[in-house]
């Protein structure tokens, strides 16, 4: 349900980026597509999520949407999921992440945030990455619009 309150954000990055294609990253029930074109946007939209295999696999785009979806990755495979991002974004990515606890817990009991990190942590990972463009505070966490960095 994220995506519908940053639906505005988008929205204004496309067209103030002229932005022609959009990966959903982890787009659950593509609820950022429905809310875009509600708006009266149109955008060759790729959804992508491991939960909806019928997506098909995460395809390149001139934005990256990836919103509240980093926080719910195992530590472990964080760096790959930033890689992906990044070598999936053509000129730029538009992340939400939250930086609490969730309501719902896993069903082995650990909180569906697996990372709850300030945005100080997040910050040089996605450094290593990208060129953050613009940093929001918002409440439970932030936001950033980003461009990639040449993969080293």
């Amino acid at each position: 349900m994220a995506s519908l309150s940053f639906a505005p954000f988008v929205r204004q990055l496309i067209a103030n980026a002229k932005i022609a294609s959009l990966s959903d990253y982890g787009a659950g029930k593509q609820n950022l597509s429905k809310a875009l074109e509600a708006e009266g946007v149109r955008v060759d939209y790729h959804p992508y999520d491991p939960a909806f295999p019928q997506y098909g696999p995460a395809r390149s785009a001139d934005l990256v949407c990836c919103i509240d979806v980093l926080e719910h990755i195992e530590p472990e495979f964080l760096d790959n999921v930033l890689d992906e991002l990044r070598n999936l974004a053509a000129r730029l990515g538009f992340f939400s992440i939250h930086t609490g606890p969730a309501i719902r817990l896993l069903a082995d009991g650990r909180n569906a945030h697996l990372i709850q990190k300030p945005s100080s942590w997040w910050l040089p990972k996605l450094c290593q990455r990208f060129e953050v463009e613009h940093l929001q505070k918002v409440q439970g966490g932030f936001f950033v619009i980003v461009s990639p960095r040449a993969a080293v």
